[in-house]
């Protein structure tokens, strides 16, 4: 019998490293006792996986400890920006099935933000630098030894503030000149080098239009976008840890709240590439179909095909949150979906790969209804009714005429029962003239028939079926994985990524399904028995479906690399 402390201790809820940091603020009080995340993307391209553990981290967060989580989008590059990503993002998240408690732009801050810049020009810590971009980077150095002060730093508050204002106004032309901070050209950490917090960019804005023609860096825009928002916990991946220091430097030479960073671990996965940079490109130069290609590892690239937002969430609570970077296996991403459509997907029949089968001793003019379970996980899904006849397609490689041993579906003499009809015994084939089987022959056993005596006779395999008479066609989109090696960005001299695409990450074939589907709306999830799960796309009409397999029911792709 288990004592009272193992009970407790198998209770007991193991906290990640950013839930061990909040519940310890909490218990000092600390910002009220309140938790204010945010999920702050740059509007510059679509969501992907690895975004989307970071909207299941903030949201998830601020849900755990009954805080609130706002949406900000972080539009300080109007070059790179636009609407279409704003309203693209919104509705992934809000598919993901998170709510935001308020929705900000970093360009709703940017009169405080310029505001802010003047306090710092006054009080001497900032100055309008005239060097060029490649100047500053060279002047910057490296770590391990101090750079060269610029000698535009010593200008007089006066000066700065005159060049400041009338770089608001557009006197310069892009590049001429920059706004930076006064900090420490000999610190370690590059980052503190005098930072850039402006830059002259003559550029229409998709919220502000042309009211400005400078723009605040990142660095800048974002630690005081979090502090006029109040938020608590300002959670981002771990590239941005050397960026702390500055973060906190702008927070506490502004005298504003001052929000605590906190880093983690940045999702990355195998045979895949996340970068804005490359995913565009691969857009662009129309290695995929779009954004939403069911091959991308964009957010609405997963939606269509087929993957759930629970299954998504689960998958970012599986993983977990880290303080190091690793490479998760794309294994439990799909793990993860076969797992969540196994309970939900409704089940239909489909020939891939079709072959005839005839049955001899079944009469030419006979047709039956015949029941199937359309979820056996989920009862109330109930029934459907599948018409059966004497002339059937099966899938191809359900049928070998010289097999192996340890080969149980069917081959000349052996029987086999068809799923939710009969056993059925093989007795010749029909071949082209180049000696390849085109039809299968069989006989029946009547009694073998769901209710009837020989039922429950038992033989090693069960294989399915469509009536060839009443099937329909169908599209099916087979995708596998967008890259056939597990680090894409491994390339020798000469190649580059696009060079590790897999050539066989889509191929579409005409399948036969069957005549009715219960719902026909796009997205719709189903489990093709014995093949894989799909998902209608959206590029279905009411004459022709078209089908996207989410994924295969077992982990082929292993399975081949180990084969090879």
């Amino acid at each position: 019998m288990e004592n009272e402390n193992s009970k407790e201790k198998k209770n007991k809820t193991v906290l990640n490293f950013i839930e061990s940091i909040i519940e310890e603020d909490l218990k000092k009080g600390k910002n009220g006792a309140n938790v204010h995340t945010r999920f702050p993307p740059e509007p510059n391209g679509y969501l992907h996986i690895g975004h989307a553990k970071s909207i299941c981290l903030n949201f998830g967060i601020a849900q755990k400890y009954k805080g609130k989580t706002n949406l900000r989008f972080d539009d300080t590059n109007p070059v790179k920006e636009d609407v279409e990503y704003v309203d693209a993002i919104k509705e992934d998240i809000q598919w993901l099935g998170f709510q935001w408690h308020s929705e900000h732009y970093a360009s709703d801050y940017f009169e405080q933000l310029y505001q802010w810049a003047i306090q710092l020009i006054k009080e001497g810590k900032a100055y309008v630098d005239d060097l060029t971009q490649e100047e500053i980077s060279k002047n910057r150095g490296v770590p391990t030894s101090p750079g060269i002060e610029s000698p535009y730093r010593n200008r007089s508050v006066e000066e700065n503030l005159d060049l400041f204002q009338r770089m608001r106004k557009g006197e310069f032309p892009d590049g001429s000149r920059v706004l930076r901070a006064k900090i420490d050209m000999a610190s370690p950490n590059m980052h503190m080098r005098d930072p850039i917090m402006y830059r002259i960019l003559h550029a229409s804005h998709h919220r502000t239009a042309n009211a400005w023609c400078i723009y605040p860096m990142y660095d800048y825009a974002h630690g005081q976008s979090d502090a006029i928002e109040g938020i608590t916990h300002s959670i981002c991946t771990l590239e941005f840890e050397v960026h702390r220091p500055l973060y906190d430097w702008f927070c506490e030479n502004l005298k504003i709240h001052h929000p605590q960073q906190i880093e983690f671990a940045r999702l990355n996965i195998n045979y895949t590439v996340m970068s804005k940079r490359k995913l565009l490109q691969l857009v662009q130069e129309k290695h995929v179909m779009g954004w939403d290609d069911p091959r991308m590892p964009t957010i609405c690239g997963l939606r269509r095909r087929g993957y759930t937002p629970e299954s998504i969430r689960n998958f970012a609570e599986t993983i977990g949150v880290a303080k190091r970077e690793n490479v998760i296996d794309i294994s439990l991403l799909e793990f993860c979906v076969r797992e969540d459509l196994n309970k939900k997907a409704l089940r239909t029949m489909a020939v891939l790969e079709p072959l005839k089968l005839i049955i001899d001793n079944y009469p030419s003019d006979k047709e039956e209804y015949l029941t199937a379970v359309n979820n056996p996980e989920n009862p109330t899904d109930g029934v459907r009714s599948i018409p059966f006849s004497r002339e059937l397609w099966i899938e191809r490689s359900d049928f070998m005429e010289n097999a192996p041993k340890d080969f149980f579906r069917l081959t000349p003499g052996r029987e086999v029962r068809l799923k939710y009809a009969y056993i059925i015994k093989c007795e010749n084939v029909e071949k082209d003239d180049k000696g390849n089987v085109v039809a299968v022959h069989c006989s029946y056993d009547t009694e073998t028939r769901s209710g009837m005596p020989q039922s429950n006779r038992k033989v090693k395999s069960t294989i399915h079926w469509l009536s060839a008479k009443h099937a329909k066609t169908a599209e099916v989109r087979l995708f596998d994985r967008l890259f056939n090696v597990p680090e894409p960005d491994d390339f020798s001299e000469g190649k580059t990524f696009i060079n590790n695409l897999n050539p066989s990450s889509l191929q579409i074939v005409t399948a036969f399904i069957e005549p009715e589907f219960i719902n026909t709306n796009p997205l719709s999830n189903y489990q093709f028995e014995r093949i894989g799960y799909f998902c209608i796309d959206k590029d279905s009409t009411s004459d022709k479906l078209v089908f996207n397999r989410t994924v295969a029911l077992k982990d082929m792709w292993t399975k081949k690399q180990i084969l090879a």
